[in-house]
């Protein structure tokens, strides 16, 4: 993807699997939204190929983009519309919705039915664009930054509720810049860097690829000792051996996936 003469996107190769919950990570700036808007179809790119369900989502049809939502990063139309009556009217666009009044009691919204979208809290208008994205009940969701303004509460019914779609069989992909939803949500990870995926794979597989050390800590001789090892459980055995039993105050820290990512932002930049 170019605007002018800047490349944003340089080759971005990705595969979504039908079933799974992809987590796309990147700084600001990486291309995270443009991707996103490319494979929704709402971005025309400048090359490469691309298929969504099937089907390049640059010139689908309406029967194409009744088995997508989409939950976008910012929207604010529609302000004078009704909760509930709003929630309807979308879903009568569809083929086989999700029953509006069960979907708002799910993101606790049913309060609000009556109350005017420009009204609402900025939580409560995001879980609203999420009721608005999965009313359709679509095969594939994209998520941008989906809990954002949401209060920790909020933020768990909707990871469960995500779990539950998930369960359900539904393909999702989200961009988030919290990588504790990440890890709780992911599937798969990929992080994206200056237009390129850097690294993909479970949390586990990036942690390997990144050759993030864990960190071992325990007493010996009187002190307080650490140190850093890619193979904690080799260096847990030798100190059973080496103490003959029992480890005094043993702590085995191992990478989170902040840490990883951070350590790969850092590789990328460098690069």
């Amino acid at each position: 993807m170019r605007y002018g003469e800047k490349e944003v996107l340089k080759g971005v190769d990705l595969t979504v699997r039908r079933g799974e919950v992809l987590a796309l990570l990147g700084p600001n700036g990486a291309g995270k939204t443009t991707t996103i808007e490319i494979m929704e179809g709402f971005r025309r790119r400048t090359g490469g190929d691309v298929s969504i369900l099937g089907e390049d989502p640059d010139g689908v049809d309406e029967d194409w983009r009744a088995r997508v939502g989409i939950v976008l990063q910012s929207w604010r139309d529609h302000q004078r519309w009704r909760v509930g009556e709003l929630l309807e009217h979308f879903a009568s666009y569809y083929p086989d919705p999700r029953e509006p009044g069960e979907l708002l009691r799910e993101l606790g919204l049913a309060e609000h039915a009556g109350q005017v979208c420009q009204k609402l809290s900025g939580g409560q208008r995001r879980k609203l664009d999420v009721a608005l994205g999965i009313v359709g009940n679509p095969e594939l969701l994209f998520l941008d930054e989906p809990t954002t303004g949401f209060d920790p509460v909020a933020r768990r019914e909707f990871h469960e509720m995500v779990e539950r779609l998930r369960d359900g069989g539904m393909t999702m992909v989200l961009t988030t810049h919290d990588l504790h939803e990440a890890e709780r949500l992911a599937d798969r990870i990929a992080v994206l860097i200056d237009g390129r995926i850097h690294a993909d794979g479970t949390p586990a597989q990036l942690a390997d690829r990144a050759r993030a050390e864990a960190r071992v800590v325990w007493d010996q001789d009187g002190e307080r000792r650490t140190q850093l090892t890619d193979d904690p459980s080799r260096l847990v055995w030798e100190l059973h051996e080496k103490l003959q039993g029992p480890i005094p105050g043993l702590q085995v820290h191992r990478p989170t996936l902040e840490d990883i990512y951070v350590r790969m932002i850092r590789e990328g930049e460098a690069a």
